[in-house]
């Protein structure tokens, strides 16, 4: 066995090492301590840089905003510029509307016009015969402007007195004593030859009564050959 005398050293050195280790392992841990300070204070830092810059980019945005006033003063001008376009537009919506109410039954100026004009040939080129050997005839007016009123009948023709046909030999009697259809009485319409029609007919506002004789084109439809103004 040992004695007291020689387990002594050994003892201590045991306690050496101890304190050895707590003082490796206090300076482990203070290192530790410190290094997460110092991760602390530098996160820290770094949050408000990026505060203090994006509070120093809003600053400078809202400055020049606040320096360039006509942009919104510009904004605003073109939405009321907008609203004033679109009242103006509703406006003149509005007024063709009424406009178009009022003279839905009218030609534009360009057509009266232009039918101004073929009535002015038309009544330059009148040749009117007064009286006749008819005592019924007041006079009669033959005229070399007249043309066929057109035709939507296709291929050979044969007088028809119904339908297309009908509509177009009225059309002709009309155009031939400027009567309107709407103002017209019909108290006949028949027969007159191969190709060929007469018509008696009354205005309704003057009660003057027509003799017209039309005869067909071919392609081109029924075309007036003369007028009778008759006695009532």
């Amino acid at each position: 066995m040992m004695m007291k005398d020689e387990q002594q050293p050994f003892h201590n050195s045991r306690i050496k090492q101890r304190e050895k280790r707590r003082k490796t392992n206090i300076i482990l841990n203070s290192l530790i301590v410190i290094v997460l300070l110092l991760i602390v204070i530098v996160s820290v830092q770094i949050f408000f840089k990026d505060d203090k810059k994006t509070a120093s980019v809003a600053t400078e945005e809202q400055v020049a905003t606040e320096k360039e006033p006509g942009t919104l003063e510009h904004s605003n001008k073109a939405d009321k510029a907008d609203d004033i376009n679109k009242d103006t537009a509703s406006a003149e919506n509005r007024n063709k509307t009424a406009a178009s109410k009022d003279n839905e039954d009218e030609k534009n100026p360009a057509d009266k016009d232009s039918d101004k004009k073929d009535a002015k040939v038309k009544e330059d080129s009148e040749i009117v015969t007064e009286g006749g050997n008819d005592p019924d005839v007041k006079k009669t007016i033959v005229n070399p402007a007249w043309e066929p009123v057109g035709t939507a009948q296709t291929g050979e023709h044969s007088n028809s007195y119904g339908g297309v046909d009908w509509d177009e030999m009225v059309q002709a009697i009309s155009y031939a004593t400027g009567i309107d259809q709407g103002n017209m009485t019909i108290h006949y319409l028949g027969n007159n030859g191969e190709n060929k029609s007469v018509g008696t007919i009354q205005a309704k506002d003057t009660k003057q009564k027509y003799r017209v004789y039309i005869e067909w084109v071919d392609e081109k439809g029924w075309k007036p050959t003369l007028v009778e103004e008759l006695t009532e």
